[in-house]
């Protein structure tokens, strides 16, 4: 996989030819920020294929030099963010779907900050789609910050710049929105049933087990 800085040069040079490995390397967590953020798995591919698309035009119109010097991941993710939230705007009376399994991926665990992703312990299919819907429950601006930062594993500092924030703000908002998961997985009457794995207060920390683990 290219680097961003190898890759934001590749298609400074030429970008009809580096334009296909740039879809290639983050088409997917494009959808999964999408789907994360909207909860609608047409949505979220609909999303992402018209953040490419802006992606390209914009690079199509900007010198050389300035495309060599995008930060490819939270600009990516400032695109698809925007999108999410204009298409979420617009269907403002829609509710989350029942099926939220397309939620369920990249690993993600609200008891550690640190943690970016990785494969949780293993959790039913039932468990891991009612963890994943907690996440719908958080308002959308805190959403965003905790998206980016535990489930798209951007630092900080690049999920302040993909949202337009101060890294105090996003810090804060990821804060907030960890503590309401955790508030969320201890008492939601809608939990599945308590298992080893599932039971809110044996591991309310757990929340989304990784795509391999679920395959």
């Amino acid at each position: 996989m290219d680097s961003d800085a190898h890759l934001a040069a590749r298609l400074a040079a030429d970008l009809d030819r580096a334009f296909p490995t740039l879809v290639a390397e983050h088409r997917d967590r494009l959808y999964t920020i999408a789907v994360r953020l909207l909860g609608d798995r047409r949505d979220a591919e609909e999303v992402a294929q018209d953040a490419l698309v802006r992606a390209y035009r914009a690079m199509s119109e900007y010198p050389a030099a300035r495309t060599a010097e995008l930060r490819l991941r939270p600009w990516l993710a400032a695109i698809t963010v925007n999108l999410a939230r204009n298409r979420r705007r617009r269907h403002e009376d829609r509710r989350p779907p029942v099926q939220l399994e397309p939620l369920v991926r990249d690993g993600f665990d609200p008891t550690d900050e640190t943690a970016a992703s990785g494969p949780a312990a293993a959790i039913t299919r039932e468990g891991a789609a009612w963890l994943a819907g907690l996440l719908l429950e958080l308002s959308p601006a805190v959403r965003a910050a905790v998206v980016l930062r535990h489930v798209d594993g951007l630092s900080v500092a690049e999920t302040a710049a993909a949202l337009g924030r101060p890294e105090g703000t996003v810090k804060a908002q990821v804060s907030r929105g960890l503590d309401r998961l955790r508030v969320l997985l201890a008492t939601s009457a809608d939990a599945p049933a308590a298992s080893p794995s599932t039971h809110p207060q044996v591991s309310a920390g757990r929340a989304f087990a990784a795509a391999e683990v679920l395959a």
